[in-house]
């Protein structure tokens, strides 16, 4: 017996020493789009666990000794780590999972979640590639994303089915970003917000999306940014500019960190305008994003940003030739002053994690946007319009012997913004079997700070021109003795503080019918509650998604969405075309239907997608408003209706082995009602776009790689002059044709090795250079408009966009 009772202490006292001899490892699995992945066998010698439905798993190691952890999947390629813990020593390791291409079309396995949420989601690598005057999301968004449209390639804005730059939401890490007020070209703008080598998944919809997401009427642009599990460096140059990102991960593995500097410099792009300028911009931009796991519970983020567009631009002269082949007419303008802009902003967000159960998640996110501007202007423009000689046997044939009219302009702006936006934000998520459900409140205040100054003197063969709303002077023939007016003249100061209220409500559910086809269903609620000055106004905005995937031979999946979509004004919507800040300016608001379908199939044995979405919109207590370049300027009114009406249509796949090309195609049909006057075409009323992104390689050289990229749009209504009645002037622009073309030369890579020693430190090396504008079309994007005082004619002479652009790029990785 006491032999017996020694045994059995003696294995009770090595089985305790073996357990006490292990510890635990945890983390998340999640693929290349950061979304969890269950059922994964995470194991060492034939020892492990599987990962629950968020991805999350947890194992028992050996301390001090060397293992080797396998994660697999049958429908991703195999991962292995190799570890060694310290005695007691607890790690999170997170797990990133590729897609096995070959094992998804073996078993069909295949998520729709975004399909059925009506999202777009792009690969990052697909960005990279793209050769672009202003790369990024952005400029792909414009060519691949449904009803996505822009026709200024210097600016990172777009439009989406019948909106206006202001319309779109943007997110990072679940945090809202904003754009600077007083922008008002393409060429101002310098960089994008994102910077694309911090970038882990982009999702985008066109409309129709869920209530987690903001209070605009248009679009969501969801991006996540990475966290690195390694140490990295990165470098791109180029002709306009060049990149850094420096990353890394602790010894523990529960920090990481990443950093990116950005500089740009668009002088090329200027210079090759038809205005020759003494051109110096400055665009930099700073951006570090930090993550600590405090333990498998709660973890903090931080986000942080800074950036610089220092614009100084002087011109000199121009000269512009337009009218016809019977009539040709040349514009000449000498040029006097400068312009000196100022944009610099900052923004930081801490976002906290707390994982309170397995079924619950919290989120408090704190966030400061900062941003202070200055433009100040005063140039003098002394033109001429003559006629060049048609003669083409004459020794000056081209050439402009006399002027028809002589007059002058002069601009001047002292304007400068001060906005301070701060908020917090509780997020909660639950999840129960197959009911998710989302939780949010936020709020938000704004203070702005704005003084705009603007006058405009025009004058014609020395006599000054009255403004529109001003009695007419008959000069030269009689004289005139009033005084002299500007013809423009806008001058106002604004304090203005906003408070918001903002709160969402959530249910998502995944099922099936019938035990056979997949059905997924979202039904959410916001609302917001602002107050300014003596105004306070609450709005509602219901939504829904249904998406139903047969059980069909056919992998095709259909969906309806829509809901009621309501804006509530932000500052430029308050401010109205005299700058005045209207306190009593109603949200807008947008019945939203759309109907959709997602069709997967094989082509010559290769993967394509067919996505199609039909839509309509109905907008009520509409802000009119003029677009100017990018400048929008409100009426501060809401005095119109409007509708939107379209079709996008779109197909990617592989139609060269390997890579990802897409086709979109989109028909637009939107008009406004401004003080039932009659519908009329709004600003953004683009009726057709075609669009191509297309990826290629040599065969026999597949380390030679061709990008390109064409657009086709349809002319927008533009170019009236700034204070003309919409319904007396309906001129559309040209149409906007364009295509950029990039070449490149892969050394190395993760699938293109080298024996080359000076190669050795480089997990990527490559060199190439890009056309834009391959064809040098002239797309106009606004009018310059001149009077002749004699014949009291105004001529619209279009200022045209860049020209055929050639550069260079490095790009290299360690």
């Amino acid at each position: 017996m006491k032999k017996q009772l020694s045994i059995s202490l003696l294995l009770l006292l090595f089985s305790t020493t073996i357990w006490s001899q292990k510890t635990t490892i945890k983390g998340i699995v999640s693929d290349i789009f950061g979304n969890p992945i269950s059922n994964v066998s995470v194991f060492y010698n034939q020892q492990g666990n599987t990962t629950d439905s968020k991805g999350f798993y947890s194992l028992n190691v050996p301390e001090n000794k060397e293992i080797t952890i396998t994660y697999k999947h049958l429908s991703y390629l195999v991962k292995t780590k190799k570890i060694k813990l310290n005695s007691g020593e607890e790690k999170v390791i997170n797990i990133t999972l590729q897609s096995n291409v070959e094992s998804i079309e073996e078993v069909n396995i295949k998520s729709h979640k975004n399909e059925a949420q009506g999202i777009t989601q792009v690969k990052v690598e697909t960005i990279k590639n793209l050769s672009s005057t202003n790369p990024g999301i952005e400029s792909t968004l414009k060519i691949i994303g449904l009803g996505t449209s822009s026709d200024n390639e210097l600016s990172t804005q777009y439009k989406v089915r019948g909106g206006n730059y202001d319309e779109n939401l943007v997110y990072v890490n679940g945090i809202e970003i904003y754009r600077p007020f007083l922008v008002r070209s393409g060429q101002q703008e310098g960089l994008s917000f994102v910077n694309i080598d911090m970038t882990q998944n982009v999702k985008f919809s066109s409309g129709g999306f869920q209530a987690k997401y903001g209070d605009k009427l248009s679009s969501v642009l969801d991006i996540n940014y990475r966290k690195p599990d390694a140490f990295g460096l990165k470098t791109e140059l180029s002709l306009l500019g060049g990149s850094l990102i420096v990353e890394g991960i602790t010894k523990h593995k529960k920090s990481t960190a990443i950093l990116g500097v950005r500089y740009r410099d668009n002088r090329l792009l200027v210079k090759n305008k038809d205005i020759e300028t003494n051109y110096k911009p400055r665009f930099i931009d700073i951006q570090s994003y930090l993550t600590h796991q405090f333990t498998e519970k709660f973890s903090i983020d931080f986000l942080g940003t800074f950036s610089l567009n220092d614009y100084n631009y002087i011109p000199s002269s121009r000269r512009t030739k337009f009218g016809t082949i019977q009539e040709p007419l040349e514009l000449i303008v000498n040029y006097n002053g400068q312009e000196k802009d100022k944009y610099f902003t900052s923004f930081g967000a801490i976002n906290t994690r707390y994982q309170l159960s397995k079924n619950w998640q919290l989120n408090l996110i704190g966030s400061l946007f900062n941003t202070q501007e200055e433009e100040y202007f005063d140039i003098e423009a002394l033109y001429a319009l003559g006629a060049p000689d048609p003669d083409a046997g004459a020794d000056n044939y081209g050439e402009t012997d006399y002027a028809e009219g002589i007059g002058s302009q002069l601009n001047h702006s002292r304007n400068a913004l001060d906005a301070l936006i701060t908020n917090i934000q509780l997020k909660a998520s639950f999840q129960q079997e197959k009911n998710h459900f989302d939780f949010g409140l936020k709020y938000q205040t704004e203070d702005i700070k704005d003084r705009l100054i603007e006058w405009e003197i025009l004058d014609s063969a020395g006599f000054s021109i009255r403004p529109p709303n001003h009695i007419a002077n008959e000069q030269p023939y009689e004289a005139f003795e009033g005084p002299i007016v500007p013809y423009q003249d806008i001058r106002a100061a604004n304090i203005t503080n906003l408070q918001r209220f903002f709160g969402y409500a959530q249910w998502n559910r995944k099922t099936t019918l019938n035990n056979d086809h997949k059905l997924w269903t979202s039904i959410g609620l916001r609302a917001q509650h602002w107050n300014i000055a003596n105004s306070q106004q609450t709005v509602i905005s219901p939504r829904f998604q249904i998406a139903l995937k047969p059980n069909w031979e056919r992998d095709i999946l259909f969906r309806i969405s829509g809901g009621r979509y309501v804006q509530a004004p932000f500052y430029k919507e308050l401010r109205d075309k005299d700058g005045v800040v209207q306190t009593n300016v109603k949200a807008q608001k947008s019945i939203h239907l759309v109907l959709g379908s997602d069709y997967s199939f094989k082509l010559w044995d290769r993967p394509f997608k067919l996505v199609t979405e039909a839509y309509y919109k109905y907008l009520t207590d509409v802000n009119p408003y003029t677009l100017d370049n990018v400048r929008i300027r409100y009426a501060a009114t809401n005095n119109a209706v409007a509708y939107a009406t379209g079709l996008d249509v779109r197909i990617n796949g592989e139609f060269v082995p390997g890579t990802e090309s897409w086709f979109s195609f989109s028909y637009l049909n939107t008009k406004e009602n401004i003080d039932n006057q009659g519908f009329i075409p709004r600003p953004s009323d683009q009726r057709l776009k075609f669009s191509l992104l297309f990826q290629d390689y040599v065969p026999n050289m597949p380390q030679l790689k061709m990008y390109m990229n064409l657009v086709y749009n349809t002319g927008v209504p533009g170019g009236s002059p700034t204070y003309a009645d919409p319904y007396d002037f309906q001129l559309r622009l040209s149409d906007y044709k364009r295509a950029d073309l990039g070449i490149f030369y892969v050394l190395k890579d993760a699938e293109k090795k080298s024996n080359k020693a000076w190669l050795t430190p480089f997990k990527e090396f490559s060199i190439g250079g890009e056309i834009f504008n391959m064809f040098d079309m002239q797309n106009a994007i606004t009018n310059t408009w001149v009077r002749d005082v004699y014949s009291k004619q105004m001529y619209g002479i279009k200022n045209y966009m860049t020209g055929r652009i050639f550069n260079i790029k490095l790009k290299m990785s360690l």
